[in-house]
C-alpha cells in the first residue's frame, strides 16, 4: 500500500475532471479524494498498490476530455488508511 498527493495545473475545473478522476480511481479500485483548489488547480490524493497509483498519475497527467494539464506536482507520500473508496472532498 502506497498514498500518492498531486496537484493538477491547467484548464482543470469546470471541466469535469473531479468527476472523471473519482470514476477513474474508482475503476482501478482506489481510495481517497479529489477538491478543486482556489487557485484553480485540483487537488487529489489516492492510496493502492504502487502500480495501479501510477496508472492513476498518467491519467491525471491527461484528465477527461475537455481538460488541459499543464503539469501535475507529485508526492509519494507515506499512507494514512483512507477510508474505502474514492470521494468528493
Amino acid at each position: 500500500m502506497e498514498r500518492v498527493h498531486l496537484i493538477i495545473h491547467g484548464m482543470v475545473q469546470g471541466v469535469f475532471f473531479r468527476h472523471n478522476t473519482i470514476k477513474t480511481a474508482q475503476a482501478l479500485g482506489l481510495n481517497g479524494w479529489v477538491r478543486n483548489r482556489a487557485d484553480g488547480t485540483v487537488e487529489t490524493a489516492a492510496e493502492g498498490e504502487r502500480e495501479l497509483l501510477e496508472q492513476f498519475v498518467n491519467w491525471c497527467r491527461h484528465g477527461p476530455a475537455y481538460s488541459r494539464v499543464d503539469s501535475v506536482d507529485v508526492s509519494w507520500e507515506t499512507p494514512m488508511n483512507e477510508p474505502n473508496g474514492f470521494r468528493l472532498a
